[in-house]
């Protein structure tokens, strides 16, 4: 195999010249070559400091080479080189897989019955969109969000990122490691409690990274066994609690909200959108050799990652929509539909559907360690990327992960000492945790939209007016959602009318500055293409 080429800083209007390689190469085969360089942009990069993946570590897809002489062309589709990059996009559906995402579905389907199933399928929708666009930077610009936004933004502003980055992060992890300890609690028949659940789960996270060491695909063979294994069992569940397809037709179909289940649509919303999850996902595509240099490359890439996305992604909604259909079936107008939460969630089905060969009780604990499990390793992951692309740190993958991991391990030991006390304490820290969610993702997803809209950083793959309008009013829509769920939860938790008023109105402000700083850049985008 001939060395691969030195990547000069050419634009992608004037891609260097491919050499010839060898025809010997294997579909997974790793290529050593030299780090890539942003599009349309002269970086300073020095190999291995803070790149999302080490060049040794990346994916060859084999003959990506292009035919034609000035590699604009895209080659017809291959199903063999769509398997090769099958991966980014099922870690990145995880995080819709979250047991916080499970005990939205199981609330909601409880209190709302079928009817918000709609809008749980446009809310995916959405969330796809966003995902597209974070492939997008990554693919087009060969380095990922956190590192832009650290080369965009002044130093005061990338503090503030990454301070916000991490707080989302960390709120994240914490429900996604108690969600692991209640299902190893579950499963253990209360033997070990919840402290002890979540020792076991930080100590697994750091022996499901050790895999990374032997090569991304394996790290991405274990995901799909997860998710195969959450998918099964929450299938399973559906098909023995023989929901109403006609009813399941017409939530899907028909769109209905009314005033009892608005808070429940507000969560199914709120949920899709997970700040660290946008980061993650644009550092996750550059896993496979892509030369951002080189347009039809690109575009091959991006077409592919585009179809892999929204295959993961339809996995995780029918996975939503089975917890949503069996608790809707289930306690849609019981007196357990108001009180239903992850801790007593497997108490239920089992009175409701007894024991039997395979106690339904333990499908549910299955299903919800593998959720917490998976999306508690893409926290750590993610983690990483935000830690290294923020700070610029020059640190080995396994004490970034250690120092990411003990960051949201420590403060979620405390978390499940102090609220494992009662059903209802766990619920109230589950609903500040997702204010505090709520209040990270403008966050993300300004930063996204701002730059993938900008030439000078994605040269001729920069959004057009059409997706940057639909793209901010989708961002608009969610950050509008999230700011109702904040000021509702504030009107119902806070005492005191003076303290309410101040925080209502802070909120107010909150929301208002956030669609402020959304409108901009749409004006911008109007003003410079009318």
């Amino acid at each position: 195999m001939s060395p691969p080429p030195q990547h000069d800083h050419a634009s992608l209007s004037h891609p260097p010249h491919l050499p010839e390689s060898s025809s010997s190469e294997e579909e997974s085969r790793l290529l050593l070559s030299s780090p890539l360089s942003p599009t349309g942009k002269t970086q300073e990069t020095n190999a291995g400091d803070d790149a999302a993946f080490e060049p040794s570590d990346k994916i060859l897809v084999v003959d990506f080479e292009l035919e034609s002489s000035d590699f604009t062309s895209v080659p017809p589709f291959s199903f063999k080189k769509l398997w090769l990059f099958t991966g980014p996009g099922f870690l990145m559906s995880i995080a819709f897989l979250d047991p916080g995402n499970l005990e939205g579905d199981l609330q909601a389907g409880a209190i709302a019955g079928y009817s918000l199933l709609w809008l749980l399928m446009w809310a995916t929708a959405m969330g796809l969109l966003i995902q597209l666009l974070s492939v997008r930077i990554g693919v087009a610009t060969g380095r990922h969000l956190a590192e832009l936004c650290r080369e965009e933004y002044p130093y005061w502003a990338v503090v503030l990122l990454w301070f916000m980055a991490e707080l989302a992060l960390i709120g994240a992890d914490i429900q996604e490691v108690i969600g692991s300890a209640i299902a190893i609690q579950i499963l253990s028949r209360g033997v070990l409690p919840l402290w002890a659940g979540v020792l076991i789960t930080a100590s697994d996270s750091f022996l499901f990274l050790l895999l990374e060491n032997y090569g991304v695909r394996k790290l991405e063979a274990v995901f799909g066994v997860l998710i195969s294994t959450m998918a099964l069992s929450f299938a399973w569940m559906f098909v023995d609690a023989r929901p109403s397809t006609k009813e399941l037709i017409v939530g899907l179909l028909i769109p209905k909200l009314s005033s009892r289940t608005v808070r429940q649509a507000v969560g199914v919303v709120g949920c899709v959108i997970m700040p660290h999850n946008v980061f993650l996902h644009s550092a996750l595509v550059q896993s496979r050799e892509v030369d951002p240099n080189k347009k039809g490359q690109v575009q091959e890439a991006l077409n592919y990652y585009t179809i892999e996305s929204t295959a993961a992604l339809l996995v995780s909604f029918m996975i939503n929509l089975f917890v949503t259909t069996v608790f809707a079936k289930g306690f849609y107008g019981s007196k357990q539909a108001d009180s239903i939460g992850l801790v007593n969630a497997g108490q239920y089905l089992e009175e409701k559907h007894g024991g039997g060969l395979f106690p339904i009780l333990y499908i549910w604990g299955i299903g919800l360690l593998a959720a917490g499990q998976s999306s508690t390793i893409t926290g750590t992951y993610a983690g990483q990327f935000i830690m290294g692309g923020f700070l610029n740190l020059r640190l080995t993958k396994s004490l970034r992960a250690l120092i990411t991991r003990s960051c949201a391990i420590l403060p979620t030991i405390i978390v499940a000492l102090v609220f494992n006390k009662s059903e209802s304490s766990l619920d109230v820290l589950n609903e500040w945790l997702n204010v505090l969610q709520s209040i990270q993702i403008p966050f993300a997803l300004i930063p996204l939209l701002t730059l993938v809209s900008k030439e000078q950083v994605m040269g001729v793959f920069k959004i057009g007016l059409t997706l940057g309008r639909i793209a901010w009013t989708v961002a608009a829509l969610v950050i509008f959602i999230n700011g109702y769920l904040l000021l509702n939860f504030f009107l119902l938790e806070v005492d005191g009318l003076l303290v309410g008023f101040f925080v209502c109105a802070g909120t107010v402000a909150y929301v208002r500055w956030q669609a402020s700083q959304s409108a901009k850049p749409i004006a911008l985008q109007g003003l410079f293409l009318s």
